[in-house]
Order: C-alpha cells, then structure tokens, then sequence
C-alpha cells in the first residue's frame, strides 16, 4: 500500500498563512495517507469486497474510499469541506461533470463512487439500496469537542443501513503508545497562552480510554470488537511535518491563540527528537477502531 514516508514534498515557506487550498492539498499529499494502515487493517477485518455497500462519514479527499473501491465496494462518501472534497472527486470520479450537475443528482448505478457536498448521507443508489458498513476514519480523542458532530451523523446514516449493519469508529490510541501526542502538547500549551485562556473547540487534550464508546453509547450504536493499528507518521523533512500535522486542523486553536508562524516555529522544534540522520521525521503511534452493530 501507500507509503508513510512522504518524499519530494516541495520547500514552501512555513511562515505564510495557508489558505483552505493549501491546506487540503497538504492533508491529500502528507497527511492523509499516514492512516492508510487503519484503512487496511479495517477493511480486512470486515472483509469488504463487492458485496460491500460502504458509507464513509467524514471522507475528506477519498484515499480510504479509493482503498476501498480497489477492492471492489460500492463507495459513497460524504464531507462538508468543499476543498477536501473536491480532491475527493478528482480521485474517484475524474471523468464527471461536477460543475454542472446538482449535488444530490443520481448517479449511473454501475458507477462505484459517489460523493455528496452537504453533510447529509443518502441511500447507497438510486434505487435506494442500504449500506452495509458505515465508517467514520477520521480519529476522534485528541481534540475537545471533536465528537459532537459526529453523534447527530451517525443517528442520520444509521435508518439508511440493513438491520445489523457495521459501523466502524477510529480514534487515537493512548497518548504513550503515540508519538505525535507530545508534538500536540505544543497545540495545547499554546491555546492556554492567550490572555485571556480561550476555550474554543479544538484544542488537543489527552485522548480517553472510552471515548469510542462514548460516542457509540450516545449515538445507539452495539459495540461488537476493537482493534488497534499501528501507523507511524514518516515525512521527508521537518517542513513536510509542519504542513501535514497543519492540515489536520488539531493546531487551529493554538492558531486562533498566537499566529501561524508562532505555531509552525514551535512544531518544528518539538520534531527535533524525531527526526533521523537522513533528515527523515518518524513518529510511531498507535491509532485504534471499534467495531460496532446498528
């Protein structure tokens, strides 16, 4: 599969504001593929192949889907942020006319992918067939607040799947078997700098043992098994770093709390004890999955 070491990435000058552009490309192209083992390792454990009917909440820019279409499953993503989503598109869907189509027009049933704008899941096709597996690979416990959207979500895609359908959660493993989990104390201590302390969503805190089950108890959902994955960050250089662990948006509120080149100056000396004599970052972590039933 993909490789976690992200070679080649352009010098670009850490100092300048990245704009929402800039920063989506940066999860596609650094970021996104540091999970790409957890997308594995779930699609073996619940065995997706043709017959599977997956709907991807929170899909991003679709490598987890494009994963799971090689495969052979019938793919539907949904995300609300229009950049990540575009890059979505241009993966799975390159040959669509997406200027001129509505958001929610059907789609040609042999067609394997398909990707909505709004947030709102819809049946697996046109002819409203249900899904069988609901994933969300996006990592909850490492940020307060990063669980509040996603309950209401998961009651929506529920009706939508068969009777006893999987429901697939992730999340970040315990902070000492994570690396990047002392990287994102510098998010933390920087948020608590402003004067006076801010408390908007966002800000990294110590993931919970329970939070995956936290979230499934509240959104109705039957724990049914549990995994964990191991899948180390490794970038090209500390540059790289910067702008993958940026575009994961565990840094807005430290962000909001100082400014961009404050944050990117600090990241890039907490990496120090990661980084090799090649000048290569490695951070190994441990991310985990709960498996669940409707």
């Amino acid at each position: 599969m993909t490789p976690t070491l992200v070679r080649n990435q352009p010098a670009a000058d850490v100092s300048a504001p990245a704009d929402a552009g800039t920063r989506a490309r940066d999860w596609a192209e650094i970021q996104e593929r540091m999970l790409a083992p957890l997308y594995e390792a779930v699609y073996d454990r619940m065995e997706v192949g043709a017959a599977t009917r997956m709907l991807s909440l929170g899909c991003g820019s679709g490598l987890a889907m494009l994963v799971a279409a090689a495969r052979g499953a019938h793919v539907t993503g949904v995300d609300s942020d229009r950049e990540r989503l575009a890059l979505a598109r241009a993966r799975l869907l390159p040959e669509a006319d997406w200027d001129n189509a509505p958001a929610h027009s059907p789609r040609p049933a042999h067609r394997r992918a398909r990707l909505l704008e709004d947030g709102r899941p819809a049946p697996a096709d046109a002819d409203g067939a249900p899904y069988n597996l609901v994933t969300v690979f996006e990592p909850i416990g490492c940020a307060a607040g990063d669980s509040e959207g996603l309950v209401p979500a998961l009651r929506s895609a529920v009706p939508l799947a068969v009777r006893g359908a999987s429901v697939v959660l992730t999340g970040w493993g315990p902070p000492e078997r994570c690396a990047t989990a002392g990287v994102l104390r510098v998010a933390a201590r920087l948020a608590e700098s402003a004067r006076p302390p801010r408390t908007d969503p966002g800000r990294w805190r110590p993931t919970l043992r329970d939070d995956l089950e936290d979230v499934a108890a509240r959104a109705g959902l039957k724990p049914d098994g549990s995994g964990r994955v191991s899948c180390p960050f490794g970038y090209a250089d500390v540059n790289s770093a910067v702008r993958g662990l940026l575009s994961t948006g565990l840094f807005d509120a430290a962000v909001r709390a100082t400014d961009r080149p404050q944050v990117e100056k600090e990241v890039a000396e907490a990496l120090h004890p990661y980084r090799r004599q090649d000048g290569t970052v490695w951070m190994p972590n441990v991310f985990r999955y709960l498996v669940c039933a409707t």
